[in-house]
């Protein structure tokens, strides 16, 4: 259930930029589909493991 729970979350995280300035996601977007695959790659490891970090440090401090 947690599990869903963080999936909805992500969802409504994604969904705020497009909501409040679509014009600028529209942008940002473009920008980011003209990246090449290791500037991509790049992108998506540092999200990982800004995530992981992230996620230790709260449960290392709530749990």
């Amino acid at each position: 259930m947690e599990f869903f729970a963080a999936l909805c979350l992500v969802l409504v995280i994604e969904g705020l930029l497009p909501f409040i300035a679509p014009k600028v996601w529209r942008e940002t977007m473009t920008k980011v589909a003209q990246l090449n695959d290791g500037q991509l790659r790049m992108v998506g490891l540092l999200s990982i493991v800004v995530g992981l970090v992230s996620y230790w440090i709260t449960t290392a401090l709530i749990g």
